[in-house]
């Protein structure tokens, strides 16, 4: 397993773990992987376990500023977790996972992500935020309720204590903003 930042990938780095992001996202019942997609998984820490020389399974965490309950929060946003599909099922992504929680449990105030596969992340220590979802937008909140049950947090050793029915926001981005 390696840790690097998108500064430090190679072109070759970058364009097979592209590959393989674009791949295991294929026939996703949540919608392909995207270049906007992309865009969000860099300009953090890339986890990157290979075996035999070649890249089977990956995420990203950057840094953004949740909001909960109005109190910003330093947050570990994790992006691009993946493993190629015939790797997939040998435990390769969930020890990304785990190293992704190391990491937000020592640098963040809170782990968060967006996903459809909830029970994958469950069995690792992560929640289902039960609370409303917001994007703060430049004219204001704005409500993201199709991403209701779809937010995912991680609680670290620094996190405040948090109800996680309370309303969250992120700040707005290009693409899917959550």
């Amino acid at each position: 397993m390696t840790r690097v930042p998108t500064a430090d990938l190679t072109p070759s780095e970058i364009a097979e773990i592209r590959d393989l992001l674009f791949a295991a996202f294929a026939d996703d019942e949540h919608g392909a992987f995207t270049e906007e997609d992309w865009q969000h998984a860099i300009g953090g820490i890339h986890f990157i376990l290979d075996v035999d020389g070649r890249i089977v399974s990956h995420a990203s965490v950057v840094q953004r500023l949740l909001h909960v309950g109005g109190r910003p929060l330093n947050t570990g946003y994790v992006e691009a977790v993946a493993t190629a599909p015939p790797e997939q099922r040998r435990g390769y992504g969930t020890a990304v996972m785990r190293d992704v929680n190391d990491h937000i449990s020592r640098l963040y105030e809170l782990g968060a992500l967006g996903t459809g596969s909830q029970a994958f992340y469950e069995r690792i220590g992560w929640q289902i935020w039960r609370g409303p979802t917001f994007v703060r937008a430049p004219a204001g909140d704005e409500r993201t309720p199709e991403e209701d049950g779809y937010i995912m947090v991680y609680m670290t050793p620094s996190t405040p204590p948090i109800g996680i029915d309370l309303p969250i926001s992120c700040e707005w981005r290009l693409g899917d903003v959550w």
